[in-house]
């Protein structure tokens, strides 16, 4: 897969002579709809947009999955897969987080894009792939709906009992110039959709059927009622009153009892929590529940740190000069970044808008900046303490532990020091506990490796203009926030204390957490 992901740099050259190579490949095929009418509307605007959205969320996704990204065309792109799995995962998840992209935005403006994918043989060029197989896996994307996957029959034999989602057959279509019909499905991500999907039309006939017996059984109980004398007008008399209750049931045209008029179902925890809700209920009203559960919360454990005078940035990365000087005031913050438990606890009490999956211990990961910034209000409106994230300059002032070097133990990589890729820890699928390895000199765990951590700022390119004074950079383009620390999937570039990047506010991801700071 290596040679594919270099073919866009121009080094490789095409073979003079022989056949080209051929292989089996899973081919995603993404285009953007209603591209023309977004760039006649903002042309600079929306080729920034598409840009960012390539650098940030398809090819990270792509490479995450084990795809090359063959080549991006403007509206859209091509990537190859080895495995059908992965390639219908990578499809779910750009298009799961285009959602949270275009959730604040209005609908005119949003930039969604229609996936295909297929399963085919494929002709392997320098910088371009062709073959039966990408010709049906466009003509699949061609037929999709905004914000949707299609697949193939192929792939779906592939993967229908690997992917945990929900399938519509849409049956056999032609597409353009390919000899034989094509099996195309859509991918349900919710699996309880099939079965919704599948019944809608089921459901609204036996919706009819049932008020045509209705009416049916009214007329028969009214012609029956009309041959015995007295007993029509009897009966209205009672139904007038309450057409709840039937004559023997109620002799005297009473109102039944309080207590036993009917009551208003309630919806059950379970359904509750399996209904779909992008957005979480507001602080407001959880913080009056969290006052009144008899449970104490459960606060981080927190660490002080003296105010002081540090040059921040560094000159490793244009994101990080300039080199400037920075003074913070004394603050706490996190001793572990916030842990599964910590986020349940929240999830639990309605402030935080999901249920974390993993170990107690784990740090929370698949966090967007807005849900960091619930559990923070959480923990400031039922413990009444100023509980935030921290500013970008408290963060990278407490991950040197009063050091300048490159990390926090010296300018060398030293194994078993960080939870990174390449930190000499064994690779995992999942971030180590917290607290797995030392402390800084502050006596901080994993501030560096383990999640992407989530502060205050608001992105900036580059340290042009920030304040000197610790404070957070709220000013600007606030729909991406600032991350620090990497990851324990990032190498140990990542891990340097002065190592930042920028994401989408809205946007959850799987290696994004975060740690929490307190004013005095």
């Amino acid at each position: 897969m290596g040679e594919i992901r270099n073919f866009r740099s121009g080094n490789d050259e095409p073979p003079t002579h022989g056949p080209m190579p051929r292989r089996l490949a899973a081919i995603i095929v993404g285009d953007i709809a209603s591209y023309s009418r977004l760039m006649q509307a903002d042309e600079e605007g929306t080729h920034v947009r598409v840009k960012r959205i390539e650098r940030d969320l398809i090819q990270p996704s792509i490479v995450e999955h084990h795809g090359s990204l063959v080549k991006t065309t403007g509206d859209g792109f091509i990537a190859i897969f080895d495995s059908p799995v992965e390639a219908v995962r990578c499809s779910i998840v750009i298009q799961q987080n285009l959602i949270g992209r275009n959730a604040s935005l209005p609908k005119e403006t949003r930039i969604e894009y229609r996936i295909g994918v297929n399963l085919g043989d494929v002709i392997v060029e320098p910088d371009d792939v062709y073959g039966d197989g990408v010709n049906i896996a466009t003509r699949i994307e061609g037929i999709a709906e905004p914000g949707q996957v299609f697949i193939s029959g192929a792939i779906y034999e592939q993967i229908k009992h690997k992917v945990v989602c929900g399938y519509e057959s849409l049956g056999d279509r032609k597409v353009k110039n390919i000899t034989d019909p094509v099996r195309v499905y859509k991918v349900l991500p919710d699996a309880d959709a099939v079965g919704r999907t599948r019944g809608r039309r089921e459901n609204a006939l036996i919706f009819l059927l049932g008020i045509t017996l209705s009416v049916m059984a009214a007329g028969v109980l009214w012609y029956l009622l009309a041959q015995t004398p007295g007993r029509v007008g009897e009966q209205a008399a009672v139904t007038t009153v309450s057409p709840a209750t039937s004559p023997a049931a109620s002799p005297s045209p009473q109102p039944p009892p309080r207590e036993a008029a009917p009551q208003t179902p309630q919806p059950s925890p379970s359904a509750a929590s399996s209904s779909p809700s992008p957005a979480p209920a507001p602080i407001q009203s959880t913080s009056q529940s969290a006052s009144q559960s008899p449970i104490p919360v459960r606060e981080p454990e927190m660490v002080a740190i003296r105010g002081g005078s540090f040059a921040m940035g560094s000159n490793d990365d244009p994101t990080e000069r300039p080199v400037h000087q920075v003074t913070v005031k004394p603050f706490s913050i996190g001793k572990y970044p916030v842990t599964v438990q910590e986020w349940n606890e929240c999830a639990a009490a309605k402030a935080c808008g999901f249920t974390a999956i993993g170990k107690d211990d784990a740090p929370v990961s698949n966090v967007s900046w807005t849900d960091a910034q619930q559990y923070a209000a959480y923990l400031a409106q039922a413990t009444k303490k100023t509980y935030r994230l921290p500013s970008e300059a408290e963060w990278e002032y407490a991950a040197r532990g009063g050091t300048q070097t490159k990390y926090w133990w010296g300018d060398k990589l030293q194994p078993g020091m960080a939870g990174c890729k390449d930190c000499g820890d064994l690779a995992a699928e999942q971030p180590a506990k917290v607290g797995s390895f030392r402390p800084n000199p502050f006596g901080l765990h994993d501030m560096g490796g383990g999640v992407d951590q989530w502060v205050e700022d608001c992105w900036h390119k580059t340290y042009q203009g920030a304040p000197g004074d610790g404070s957070a950079w709220s000013s600007g383009d606030c729909s991406a926030h600032v991350l620090r620390s990497g990851s324990w999937k990032n190498d140990s570039r990542y891990v340097r204390p002065s190592n930042r990047d920028g994401y989408d506010t809205n946007v959850r991801y799987p290696t994004h957490g975060f740690r929490v700071a307190l004013s005095p």
